[in-house]
């Protein structure tokens, strides 16, 4: 067991540093943060002295190698834009980004096994065929589209929730959460939907498929032949079968939450790392861009690491070849 988790490890490692070189480098395509931070009336000493002081004089791998080892230590640089430090920035919009990936992965989950495991049982009910029919929505509409559409039924029409911002928050040390107050709780409920519907229905449709395909196995077969209960065979033998590929979705489906959440908090305007990703593009702000696509590789690696070795302990075969 200990070499197939080394070997991932390795492997992790590698493609995120593959993956972080790819992602700076094509910060040269972006734009030339200069025009932005210095007036119309600067002078050609003014610009090689800024780009001196920022380091965009070096080559692109230098510049990279400079930015790994400093990022190593928690240090992404300075913002071109606001002139602050990268962490401390990403510390002020990390929990917003984090508390809303964090509902709607619970929301697409939870949902999704639930639903996929009904809808397994109960196939050839009319509540089956319905939540699939409706469950093509998700798959269908963009995350924007079922955003402006979420805002325009229950802000606009009924005027039940907001439809942007994250509302009051509370602080807690050097976090602030939104889980504390009323105005809070409502401002999470829309984004969370509109980012995890997608996730949802693509979990609840891979429950309903591999439940089925479990159902028709020769030990259920057996096991409804020795007097069994529905019960016992579906949530203690089927499902937990079921759940072996399953892991792996979820686990890409969590990391795509965090990753997709730009889309989510444009249209709702959710003071997240997704919105400040948007605003660093437009003022080519690259330390900030850096940091954020970093982060979000250090996610995916790290999901993807611990779902593999999850499945390990999940199932038997892969430690029997590990070994």
């Amino acid at each position: 067991m200990l070499p197939f988790i080394l070997k991932r490890v390795f492997q992790s490692i590698l493609v995120l540093v593959i993956t972080g070189a790819i992602a700076f480098s094509m910060f040269t395509f972006v734009g030339d943060p200069i025009d932005n931070m210095l007036g119309q009336e600067r002078t050609l000493e003014d610009v090689e002295r800024l780009r001196a002081r920022l380091g965009l004089d070096q080559p692109v791998p230098v510049q990279y190698f400079k930015f790994l080892n400093e990022a190593a230590h928690g240090n992404f640089g300075v913002s071109y834009r606001q002139g602050r430090e990268v962490s401390e920035i990403i510390m002020e919009r990390a929990p917003a980004t984090l508390e809303l990936a964090a509902l709607s992965a619970i929301f697409a989950v939870v949902m999704g096994i639930a639903l996929g495991v009904f809808t397994a049982i109960r196939r050839d009910g009319f509540a089956a065929h319905f939540i699939m029919s409706v469950s093509l929505i998700g798959v269908s509409l963009p995350t924007f589209l079922i955003g402006i559409l979420l805002i325009y039924l229950f802000s606009v029409e009924l005027g039940w929730l907001p439809s942007f911002g994250r509302g009051e928050v509370v602080k807690i040390g050097s976090w602030t959460t939104g889980f504390l107050t009323e105005s809070g709780l409502k401002a999470l409920v829309l984004p969370a939907i509109t980012l995890g519907l997608y996730q949802m229905t693509l979990i609840m449709r891979l429950v309903r498929s591999e439940m089925l395909e479990v159902l028709r196995q020769d030990y259920i077969r057996f096991a409804r032949a020795r007097g069994l209960s529905d019960r016992v065979i579906n949530f203690r033998h089927a499902l937990k079968n079921t759940m072996v590929p399953v892991i792996t979705v979820i686990g890409l489906q969590l990391g795509a939450i965090i990753a997709f959440a730009i889309i989510t908090e444009t249209v709702f305007q959710w003071p997240g790392l997704g919105l400040l990703f948007i605003n660093a593009i437009q003022f080519v702000d690259i330390p900030v861009m850096a940091a954020y696509l970093m982060m979000i590789s250090v996610m995916f690696v790290v999901i993807n690491l611990l779902v593999d070795i999850l499945y390990a302990f999940i199932d038997p075969r892969l430690r029997v070849s590990a070994k």
